[in-house]
């Protein structure tokens, strides 16, 4: 006969769950068990303080006790490092407050240390530091509060995101596997090994320990889920935008790292130029950004520096007579005087829902993070036809992919192609470490490519060795290479009649337009990148 759960055993089997869940959040450096119980603690502290023993087996410390700590047998580096002080009250009866006061083994080396067995209390992390570092110190509140864990698995996850920091890495990956998890930073675009961590165990808790700064459920593990914090280092701050997926060997994480502040303010702000764009083509994108209306899409794969060349463009037409307003997933940079709006889709708040209310807030321009859905396509269509000016990126490798994905969305080609003004098709390529870069004879194969092409073969050719400069890899930081196209008649008449690739190819050449691999191909020769970073971002040449 199956057992029939009452309520009380249904109760009881929550507050197990709760209570292992709260546990799990402590191992992964979110502060001590009781501080993890009132996190997430529905009703008001003093229920759950109430509950605790009689559910648990473990009473809280009382906090209306001036308790006194004995720091003598069981000493001050043995309470930081188990997390539990020893106290006297005022009929000098012992017990111990403990973080994890549930853990037998803290239990017998409390014994040990004493000669004989305590009863051991919950206590939250704010009173543990008190009575650590106060001497005795009398602390009364229970608010949940996230102390300073430093230990091995925290210092991992702390290590991985300071050196990310350090090198301005764009994405930190936690790789687990059957043996344990690897490190890996994303730095101009390529990944590169930090640190490794052995062990299943380690591996689960280091996922765990990212699930609870980014407040994530840590007891679900099969399905994906995402996330935010704000990573805090001395006066800095940086948001981390954070992935978990679920896979063979248990759970990977991404983090990608968002510099919010990195261009506000005149002092620090982002320009074309400064982003590697050559003069003609600056000038060129310059003049689409300020007509009055119409469409301006940047496209390109993921990473190519989409949202930071639009960035660009709005601060240098943002001259404050205007009114700019932008809806991001996520915003990635703050810009002063624009107004930037977050997608929110657990509220509703998309793309397209955010658009039609950002057309009745009067803006003069848009910028709209990425077109995803033809919803979203369509509004940008009839905002650019009805006299605003729209920025928008959209993932496509070149421009008759633009057309094609367009197309796919079910739009009308010639109200599309009549709002928009210009198309920027960009990649990024590795510059070359001026530290340690050398040169190299040309080949037959270069010559080859470069006659394809139509640029002139230089004397010589540059490759990457590496050097402590640029962390062994041959490069330090990256340029933007871009076709730019300006959207006129004879384009849109090609568009709207479904002309082949190859006619709109060849529109493109007689238009004057030099392709991404010549201008690869041109910085190659200025000995600013090498021909194996043009291919690898570029492709066939």
């Amino acid at each position: 006969m199956a057992a029939v759960m009452t309520p009380s055993s249904a109760n009881d089997a929550a507050w197990l769950q709760r209570l292992a869940s709260a546990r799990s959040e402590h191992r992964a450096g979110g502060g001590t068990v009781l501080d993890a119980l009132l996190r997430h603690w529905p009703g008001e502290p003093e229920s759950l303080l109430a509950d605790l023993e009689p559910r648990s087996g473990i009473a809280a410390i009382d906090a209306s006790v001036p308790w006194e700590a004995v720091l003598d047998r069981w000493t001050t580096e043995q309470a930081h490092a188990q997390q539990c002080v020893v106290l006297r009250g005022p009929d000098d009866a012992l017990v111990g407050a403990a973080a994890d006061p549930w853990a037998p083994a803290l239990h017998r080396l409390v014994e040990r240390a004493l000669g004989r067995s305590i009863a051991l209390r919950a206590a939250t992390g704010r009173q543990l530091e008190s009575w650590i570092n106060g001497a005795g110190a009398q602390v009364r509140s229970t608010e949940p509060e996230h102390v300073d864990v430093q230990g091995p698995i925290v210092s991992f996850v702390d290590a991985a995101i300071r050196r990310a920091i350090a090198i301005c890495a764009s994405d930190i990956h936690f790789e687990c596997n059957r043996t344990g998890v690897t490190v890996k930073h994303r730095l101009d675009g390529v990944m590169q090994p930090f640190a490794r961590m052995d062990g299943v165990a380690s591996a689960e808790a280091v996922i765990s320990r990212i699930k609870v700064l980014a407040q994530l459920d840590i007891t679900e593990r099969r399905l994906p889920q995402d996330g935010r914090f704000r990573h805090l280092s001395g006066e800095s701050s940086m948001d981390m935008r954070v992935s978990i997926m679920p896979s063979v060997h248990g759970e990977d994480a991404v983090l990608r790292l968002l510099d919010k502040a990195q261009f506000r303010g005149s002092s620090r702000g982002i320009s074309l130029e400064a982003l590697g764009f050559e003069t003609q083509r600056r000038v060129l994108i310059q003049d689409l950004a300020t007509e009055p209306s119409g469409m301006l899409l940047v496209t390109g794969p993921t990473g190519s520096g989409k949202t930071t060349t639009l960035y660009a463009v709005l601060s240098e037409i943002n001259s404050g007579h205007e009114k700019i307003v932008t809806i991001e997933d996520p915003v990635e940079y703050e810009l002063d005087g624009v107004l930037q709006i977050p997608v929110n889709e657990r509220k509703g708040l998309t793309f397209a829902r955010g658009l039609r209310s950002i057309l009745r807030h009067d803006p003069d321009r848009i910028l709209v993070g990425e077109i995803r859905d033809a919803e979203t396509a369509e509004i940008a269509v009839q905002a650019s036809l009805t006299g605003h000016q729209v920025f928008t990126t959209v993932h496509a490798n070149s421009v008759t992919d633009v057309m094609g994905r367009f197309l796919h969305f079910g739009l009308d080609m010639f109200g599309f192609t009549s709002a928009l003004n210009g198309i920027v098709v960009q990649r990024l390529l590795r510059r070359l470490c001026p530290q340690c870069k050398h040169e190299r004879e040309t080949s037959a194969t270069d010559r080859d490519v470069f006659a394809r092409h139509g640029v002139l073969l230089p004397q010589r050719l540059w490759k990457a060795v590496g050097c402590d400069a640029c962390l062994g890899s041959g490069y330090a930081g990256r340029f933007v290479i871009a076709e730019v196209h300006r959207v006129d008649d004879k384009l849109r008449e090609l568009v709207v009649a479904s002309a082949t690739l190859t006619t709109l190819k060849q529109h493109a050449v007689d238009a004057g337009i030099e392709s991404l691999q010549a201008i690869g191909l041109q910085r190659a020769a200025d000995g600013q990148t090498t021909m194996e970073e043009l291919k690898r971002v570029v492709g066939s040449l």
